[in-house]
């Protein structure tokens, strides 16, 4: 008999530890509302103590998702554990995270503690939040390079204080699969009160191993596995969930487990999340990459005509990639729009369906066919991005062979108007010069990328930007069929997320 694997999504919470991904609070609630759509068991929804945008992010989550638990992270201490029920309180399955190191070398440096002090905070910590509710997981960071006797009684302590999950995180992407199961296997062999607890692994993908050590860590007794959408995290980032779930759906005679995720959700969620992020999703990226069912060679293209299973493993509409979309136009009624944005997942309230419909309009008069790839930008720089700081309202630029590359560009800061003038080596670098000294940023521009969304030459053409100050980083995004335009918009985009980091700072966690 099958046994099913928990899937724990932390795209909202270490996945927003990537360089850059910031997400404010629209953003995180529609991506949450799109991940229980996914199916995950338990969403993490961020770390209430890290500043009040991230509190109040976590909190309309708790409040609007009714099938899938609802985490909070919070160190070893009252008033995280306090910020973090305070969050999670009226959630339909709330659940409080607390971490603490378990290696020597992260007590000695980082928590300048005794083992003894550990397993002491680690009980009082639990039993604290377990005065709030029964669901509390406990995380030992950098458990793959602890002491494992030491390890199983920091278990043995958390589960015997009220831990119903314990996590083995593999913090820095050490482990490699052989190692991280056999270290899975110690510690349920090892601890004696394990039985009461759901064991859990969190790998992190430094020596490119995370799913790898993943399945290693299912297959030898983890049941609940710890993802983020494309990967995403801190560093080299997270074990991927959509790896994580085709794999036990592609190959059930080597991993005879079952998830709650519906498969077909998986394409349109990570599309979501690279448009939310701006972290472009590589083409040779596995299952849900550009290039995962495009195949080049002459042999391959005859063996997939022939029968696509001579080369596909899997079908594309499993995950949900689908040849097959409805096409809107210009003639296209509202009806028609908030009939397909419901079946691409976006409940649009009346005012909310008025604005993406002013934009569609605006779209289809440059182009012949709006796919949903345009609805996604529309809904992402229409809706989700309403409450930012600056704001587009005029572009004007000047260029060619014989001139001198001019924009002129009228910006809305915080509701006030401001104007000027820019000029540089062309209309793009003009534009940026112009917008830098309106918003007074002293953001460098470390990358500026390029590429369509659809094919065609009347494609909206996608651009991200990558902006660093004072060791904040921030990713930018802009889409427009005009590509200057879509610069402008990325440029602005990355200031607003800069904006956002210095408002709420990102705590690197476990």
């Amino acid at each position: 008999m099958e046994e099913r694997v928990i899937i724990f999504d932390t795209t909202l919470r270490d996945g927003e530890q990537s360089p850059g991904a910031s997400m404010n609070a629209a953003e995180k609630l529609r991506l949450a509302t799109q991940l229980e759509k996914l199916g995950v068991d338990v969403l993490e929804a961020g770390f209430p103590a890290a500043s009040e945008g991230d509190f109040d992010a976590v909190s309309k989550i708790a409040g609007k998702l009714k099938k899938t638990e609802v985490a909070a992270l919070a160190r070893t201490s009252k008033n995280d554990i306090d910020r973090a029920w305070g969050a999670i309180q009226h959630a339909a399955k709330p659940r409080i995270h607390t971490f603490l190191a378990t290696s020597d070398i992260h007590m000695h440096y980082k928590l300048n503690m005794t083992r003894d002090q550990v397993l002491k905070t680690a009980s009082e910590s639990v039993k604290y939040a377990k005065s709030f509710t029964d669901n509390i997981e406990f995380s030992a960071e950098d458990a793959s390079r602890s002491d494992r006797d030491f390890l199983c009684k920091v278990f043995e302590t958390a589960i015997g204080a009220g831990a119903t999950t314990i996590n083995i995180p593999d913090t820095v992407g050490y482990a490699i699969p052989m190692e991280f199961a056999d270290l899975v296997k110690y510690v349920i062999d090892h601890t004696p009160n394990i039985n009461k607890a759901v064991v859990s692994v969190h790998c992190h993908n430094d020596l490119g191993l995370a799913t790898a050590n993943t399945l290693a860590a299912i297959n030898n007794g983890a049941r609940q596995a710890e993802v983020t959408i494309n990967g995403i995290g801190e560093r080299a980032g997270n074990t991927s969930l959509e790896e994580v779930v085709m794999s036990l759906h592609t190959r059930p005679n080597y991993l005879p487990f079952t998830s709650n995720i519906r498969t077909e959700q998986i394409f349109p969620t990570s599309r979501l999340v690279s448009m939310i992020t701006g972290i472009m999703i590589q083409p040779n990226k596995a299952i849900v990459g550009a290039n995962a069912f495009a195949h080049e060679a002459g042999i391959h293209q005859d063996g997939v005509l022939k029968n696509p299973m001579t080369y596909e493993i899997m079908k594309p509409d499993t995950i949900g990639l689908s040849a097959s979309k409805l096409i809107l136009g210009k003639h296209s009624g509202r009806h028609a729009l908030r009939s397909h944005l419901k079946k691409m997942g976006y409940d649009l309230s009346d005012d909310e369906l008025k604005l993406v419909f002013k934009k569609f309009k605006e779209l289809a008069d440059k182009k012949k066919h709006v796919v949903d790839e345009d609805l996604e930008v529309i809904i992402t720089e229409g809706i989700l991005r309403t409450a930012d700081i600056f704001q587009l309202e005029y572009l004007h630029v000047t260029s060619g062979t014989t001139v001198i590359p001019m924009a002129t560009v009228k910006l809305s800061i915080n509701g006030r108007p401001v104007q000027g003038t820019g000029y540089g080596n062309g209309p793009i670098d003009a534009a940026y010069d112009c917008i830098s000294k309106l918003a007074g940023t002293e953001s460098e521009l470390q990358r500026f990328s390029i590429s369509a969304i659809t094919s065609g030459t009347d494609a909206q053409g996608e651009v991200t930007v990558r902006l660093k100050e004072n060791g904040l980083v921030a990713l930018g995004r802009g889409a427009d069929p005009d590509i200057i335009t879509a610069s402008v918009k990325a440029y602005i985009n990355g200031l607003n997320r800069l904006e956002y980091l210095k408002a709420n700072p990102i705590k690197a966690t476990a």
